[in-house]
């Protein structure tokens, strides 16, 4: 008896006719307290739309990419920096989030090989691909409420295709009141700007070049995220704990380093978001 009695409660009819409208769901008030993350897909939809209506209207796009970047760094480099970069932004703005990391981006022709694609764990997308992918999310993100979509890259190879979708979409948008922002200077001079603080204001250069994809900069920004991805462990077995001259041994020091460069990033970054968004506005 006690079995049927459970069987009638939760019916599939008695179920359906608690199940939310969309219109109700969109409208609910969250049943729970709020969590706490400056990435989107770490926040549910009831979150997101608190923070939009309470004016966190800015929502920035990382893109990384998967290629080669020599015998010690994992083929995410780029991603792995964007992980500590981009909420390090968002949460000096004061008023962003980050979308997903796009992390499959043009890293070269795919057949006959060029680029990054000569050697294996290197993902390419064409141009068309990235630019189409990158319209798409920027669609998504203003069909969402956000404002202002900014887009950054962490690559050169990156830049011009969001330059490209920056351009179609600022047209495209003219009339209504979101706007899509491309700061190339995350990339350039961000990355310049990066080195030149870490040589004058820290006092660490390099001496020297290993001849790989890598230096002290990219090295100690993914520490930030996980030291395992500079195979930190094997490096040291190896008496390998250096990268152009520079040791990345005691391992919180390197640590330490790269959460400075990604503080000064960050803050150089968001002011420039800063003026191309209020540039925009006028």
């Amino acid at each position: 008896m006690l079995a049927a009695s459970l069987v009638v409660a939760y019916s599939p009819l008695l179920l359906a006719q608690a199940v939310f409208t969309d219109d109700e769901l969109l409208a609910a008030d969250r049943p729970i307290a709020a969590g706490h993350s400056f990435w989107m897909e770490e926040l549910t939809f009831m979150e997101i739309r608190d923070l939009i209506a309470d004016g966190t209207t800015t929502v920035i796009v990382p893109t990384g990419g998967i290629e080669e970047n020599g015998p010690y760094l994992a083929t995410g480099k780029h991603n792995l920096i964007l992980e500590a970069t981009c909420p390090a932004i968002a949460e000096k703005l004061g008023n962003a989030l980050c979308a997903p990391i796009v992390k499959f981006v043009p890293e070269g022709n795919i057949d006959p090989p060029s680029g990054a694609m000569k050697f294996p764990g290197s993902i390419s997308l064409t141009a068309a691909t990235y630019e189409a992918l990158l319209t798409d999310i920027a669609l998504s993100l203003r069909q969402s409420g956000f404002t202002d979509i900014v887009l950054i890259g962490d690559s050169g190879g990156n830049q011009t295709g969001m330059a490209n979708v920056a351009a179609a979409l600022k047209t495209l948008w003219e009339s209504g009141e979101t706007r899509i922002h491309f700061v190339w200077e995350f990339y350039s001079p961000g990355w310049e700007e990066t080195e030149q603080f870490t040589e004058g204001q820290l006092g660490v250069a390099e001496s020297g070049h290993d001849g790989y994809h890598d230096d002290i900069w990219v090295t100690a920004m993914m520490m930030v995220t996980d030291p395992d991805q500079v195979r930190i462990s094997q490096r040291i077995d190896a008496g390998l704990a250096s990268i152009n001259g520079v040791s990345i041994v005691p391992l919180e020091e390197t640590i330490e380093l790269g959460r400075k460069m990604v503080e000064f990033r960050a803050e150089f970054t968001a002011n420039e978001i800063r003026s191309v968004i209020s540039a925009s506005r006028n």
